[in-house]
């Protein structure tokens, strides 16, 4: 099976770890702290800070700009469901705003979500792809909103030179098995601002901090978010490895991009910045979506990777019993239409041409069932 995605792991990074299992401290040592610093220098941040996921990083993000009981944050509904997830964990409300056919919230529609009580908005740069960000901060600017950026899929991603995660005050990473580089689980923050920086590193360790020998304080309500030095040693090798492992995925995109070019069942998304290219998305024309099933299987049956990107969060049965139902166009028709193909640093262009044949093999097999009527 051709994955979608998938880690890379080498004699080098294999060689960290085991360094690390030997050294002094598995946790709360040095290792972790050289892996923040890398990250900060990686992304031309001021700050960095390693956590076990993403999600508690967003969770740590989320309450360090106070977001809180009855507060409302404006997000994509285009996601993983922690992005709205660690909101209503602090009692706030998501606001689902509609998408670009690019997966990416649609930034002329955010401001008519704007209410007294929004304290922030989150864009998603979904796929490694930067969203629109000049007029998401002049928005943010002028209603005195927070951004926090989710680039979950989008470490390596820039744009004019300026790193994905760096546009707002806050940037989450995911180091999850499938996403740029891996730690196995884990995630990061990125900022400029200190006083924050400082809330999310005191969050991160059960709001205790140290006053002299033996003597701790606990001055607040925080968690055990902490990234271990094992999974941090994983991280530093491959963050070395991050430019090349773009590099790969680009390839398989640039040969993808030419080859679907002028192709009858799908469309393309084209991505005008160097992106870490977390997935590859397709989107389906209209007469194969109510095929989309069948499609999905039998790429599966002949060993190819595919996921869907994603299903509405709001659509998720939590969230239909908490808000009721909710209807978004666009994201309604990406949810109909998008797969996921084979993208990543393991695979070679041969690969790449494999998952082409067999994706237009079996798409020509339906070409005859439209679904428009």
């Amino acid at each position: 099976m051709n994955p979608y995605s998938r880690q890379l792991i080498d004699e080098d990074d294999i060689q960290a770890v085991t360094q690390a299992l030997q050294s002094s401290h598995l946790t709360q040592g040095k290792i972790h702290q050289e892996f923040e610093k890398e990250i900060a220098s990686f992304t031309k941040s001021k700050y960095a800070l390693a956590f076990n996921s993403a999600t508690s990083s967003l969770h740590a993000a989320y309450e360090a700009v106070g977001i809180s009981k009855d507060d409302e944050i404006i997000t994509s509904p285009i996601s993983f469901v922690a992005t709205s997830n660690m909101a209503i964990a602090l009692g706030a409300t998501p606001v689902f705003s509609d998408i670009k056919l690019d997966g990416n919230i649609d930034e002329r529609f955010i401001e008519k979500t704007i209410t007294p009580k929004t304290k922030a908005i989150v864009p998603v740069h979904f796929a490694g792809i930067i969203c629109n960000m000049q007029p998401i901060l002049e928005l943010a600017k002028k209603h005195n909103l927070y951004i926090i950026e989710d680039a979950a899929h989008a470490l390596g991603s820039t744009m004019n030179d300026k790193h994905a995660g760096t546009f707002g005050d806050i940037g989450i990473f995911s180091f999850h098995a499938i996403k740029p580089i891996t730690t196995g689980e884990g995630g990061a923050i990125v900022t400029n601002n200190e006083e924050l920086y400082e809330k999310m590193k005191l969050f991160r360790s059960h709001g205790i901090i140290k006053k002299k020998l033996y003597d701790s304080d606990m001055t607040q309500m925080g968690y055990n978010y902490r990234l271990s030095d094992i999974n941090a040693a994983l991280g530093r090798s491959q963050l070395k490895k991050l430019p090349s492992f773009i590099e790969k995925r680009a390839k398989i995109a640039s040969y993808y991009n030419e080859r679907f070019k002028h192709n009858r069942y799908f469309y393309t998304i084209d991505v005008a910045h160097t992106s870490s290219r977390h997935l590859y998305p397709i989107l389906l024309k209209p007469e194969f979506q109510c095929s989309k099933e069948d499609i999905f299987s039998e790429l599966l049956e002949r060993e190819i990777g595919v996921q869907v990107h994603y299903k509405p969060i709001y659509k998720n049965s939590f969230y239909t019993k908490l808000y009721g139902e909710q209807r978004l166009s666009v994201a309604e028709d990406f949810w109909r239409s998008e797969l996921s193909i084979p993208c990543h640093q393991a695979m070679s262009l041969d690969d790449a041409k494999n998952v082409a044949d067999i994706l237009e093999e079996i798409l020509d097999k339906y070409s005859y069932k439209s679904c428009v009527r």
